[in-house]
C-alpha cells in the first residue's frame, strides 16, 4: 500500500506536535522534515530533543518518513564544489543528517538542494560528477549502517544545471552501487523530461524509493494541469510501497491547513 506523507515546511511557524496532530487527523501516515525548520544545524540537536521529536510524532499515530532540503543550512555546504575542504564538510554533514534521520525513525533522505549542487563556473560536468560521487560514497556507508536510504532527486532544469533527468540520476545510483542509494521522482521535475511521468515510474521502478507529489505550477496536487490518474496507476502497477509525499514548492499562497486537506483528498481520490 502506498503511504501518504507531507513536508513540514508548508506549516511555517507551527511546532512539530501541532503539525503531527493536524495531518494525522486528515489521514496522513507521516511527515517529512526539512532539517532547517528544526535547527540551524542538526549537530545542535541533542539526543533528548531527537527522542522528543520522534515521540511527539509517533504519539499521534504517524511517523517521520525522512528528511528533505538537506543542505539549505548551515551555509557553506556544496556537493560539487571544486575545493576539497568544502566537499569534506558537505559529506560530514550528510553523515550527521543520516544519524538525525535514523534517530527520528526516518527511512529516506532526499538529495535535492539545487543550489548546493549547481555546477559552478569553471567546473566541468565530468569534474562535477566526480566531486558528487566522492561526496555520496562517503555518506552512503553511514546510511547503510543506520538503515537509511539516500534518494537522489533529478530536478527540473529550471532549478539546477546538474542531474536533471532520471537517467542521469540512475547512472549515479549504479555508480555508487549501494542498496542505500536509490531514486526519488518528483511530479513537477518529471515535467521537464521527454518521457511521460507514468512511463518514467515504470522505466525506473526498480530504483524508486520515494515520490514527491505536487503539480506543474509548483503547488499542491490538483491545482495545476497534471493528470494524476496515470501516475497513481503506474505506482500501483509496479507494486510501489513507499511514500508519496506532498511537497509544495510555491509556499504561502493559501492556508496550509487547506492545502494539506485538498492534497490528501486528491491523492485518495486517485487511489480509489
Amino acid at each position: 500500500m502506498v503511504k501518504i506523507a507531507i513536508c513540514n515546511e508548508l506549516f511555517e511557524g507551527w511546532d512539530i506536535g501541532r503539525i503531527a496532530s493536524y495531518v494525522a487527523e486528515l489521514g496522513y501516515d507521516a511527515i517529512e522534515i526539512a532539517p532547517f525548520t528544526i535547527a540551524h544545524s542538526v549537530d545542535e540537536v541533542s539526543a533528548e530533543r531527537r527522542k522528543e521529536i520522534r515521540s511527539v510524532v509517533e504519539d499521534r499515530g504517524i511517523e517521520v518518513a525522512g528528511l528533505h532540503w538537506l543542505l539549505l543550512s548551515p551555509p557553506g555546504l556544496y556537493i560539487t564544489h571544486p575545493e576539497e575542504e568544502v566537499r569534506e564538510r558537505t559529506a560530514s554533514y550528510l553523515i550527521s543528517l543520516v544519524d538525525f534521520c535514523a534517530d527520528l525513525g526516518g527511512k529516506v533522505m532526499v538529495i535535492g538542494s539545487p543550489r548546493q549542487r549547481d555546477l559552478m563556473e569553471g567546473v566541468s560536468y565530468s569534474d562535477g560528477w566526480r566531486f558528487a560521487e566522492e561526496v555520496f560514497r562517503k555518506a552512503v556507508k553511514a546510511a547503510e549502517d543506520r538503515g537509511v536510504i539516500l534518494c537522489l532527486e533529478p530536478l527540473h532544469r529550471s532549478i539546477t544545471n546538474f542531474i536533471t533527468t532520471a537517467s542521469e540520476a540512475v547512472r549515479m545510483i549504479d555508480a555508487i552501487g549501494s542498496p542505500s542509494f536509490k531514486l526519488i521522482l518528483d511530479v513537477y521535475s518529471m515535467g521537464g523530461e521527454e518521457m511521460p511521468r507514468d512511463e518514467l515510474i515504470r522505466t525506473y521502478s526498480r530504483y524508486l524509493a520515494h515520490v514527491h507529489i505536487n503539480d506543474d505550477n509548483k503547488r499542491e496536487p490538483g491545482s495545476g494541469s497534471v493528470d494524476f490518474g496515470p501516475i497513481m496507476r503506474a505506482l500501483s502497477e509496479i507494486g510501489y510501497e513507499g511514500y508519496v509525499s506532498v511537497e509544495v514548492l510555491d509556499l504561502g499562497y493559501d492556508d496550509p491547513r487547506e492545502i494539506a486537506r485538498r492534497s490528501i483528498e486528491r491523492i485518495k481520490a486517485e487511489m480509489a
